[in-house]
């Protein structure tokens, strides 16, 4: 069996926003998966029941909702984006440690989600972790193109001068870590604790022993603090 990637060359720590820096089990997704479902409902003049079908059907094959809404209904991106990430963000607490943590990285800290900048100021500074980073490379810097699309990625490197051989990647879905991977990049899912129940589809939680996937944690403050860097 191949020896996982290491950090100790990593100079570059690429980490996505949701389900990944805060906890599954705060469930904050599922505000933003119910306001999808309302949007997908309201624009196609659909049941709940019906929307609910086509948005999942979205997601799995486009990558986003949002970017099968844009392909087959001709949906503006800012309508949908402004409607979906208007939620409660007060479920997310301060994380001290996993800051502490991650201002000890040495090198950069970049932010690469499929979500928008708004969503990603509003949930760092509940976490605390507002100064933390570097850059943010959200669904709009990437064209609308979200992961786990090659080019997305290729777009990512090139715009923040990341050498992927360099870096590493913290991620709480396993498909959206196959091009990091293929690029040279030490990949780590953050999967939950199993302690409370978390609402996700059963293929968003599957391919932990990919081999693609280098490392796995249920604790992303902990796993931080441990590394030898």
């Amino acid at each position: 069996m191949k020896s996982p990637r290491t950090f100790a060359h990593v100079e570059t720590w690429v980490f996505d926003l949701d389900n990944t820096l805060y906890p599954h089990h705060v469930n904050l997704w599922q505000q933003v998966d119910a306001r999808i479902s309302e949007f997908v409902s309201a624009w196609l003049k659909i049941s709940p029941e019906e929307a609910r079908i086509i948005q999942k059907d979205y997601y799995r094959r486009y990558g986003t909702t949002m970017r099968g809404m844009m392909t087959e209904h001709g949906v503006s991106a800012d309508d949908y984006l402004a409607y979906v990430h208007k939620i409660d963000h007060a479920p997310l607490e301060p994380n001290p440690q996993m800051g502490a943590a991650i201002k000890k990285l040495p090198g950069r800290k970049l932010i690469l989600t499929n979500g928008s900048v708004d969503h990603v100021d509003a949930v760092l500074s509940r976490l605390g972790l507002g100064g933390h980073f570097d850059g943010i490379f959200d669904i709009i810097a990437a064209d609308l193109e979200p992961k786990p699309s090659p080019q997305t990625y290729q777009k990512f490197l090139a715009l923040h001068a990341v050498d992927p051989t360099r870096a590493a990647m913290f991620e709480d879905l396993a498909r959206n870590l196959v091009v990091p991977h293929r690029l040279g990049m030490t990949t780590v899912l953050v999967v939950p604790d199993g302690t409370k129940e978390v609402v996700r589809e059963d293929w968003e939680l599957e391919g932990r022993d990919a081999a693609h996937v280098d490392y796995v944690t249920d604790d992303l403050t902990g796993f931080l603090q441990g590394l030898r860097v």
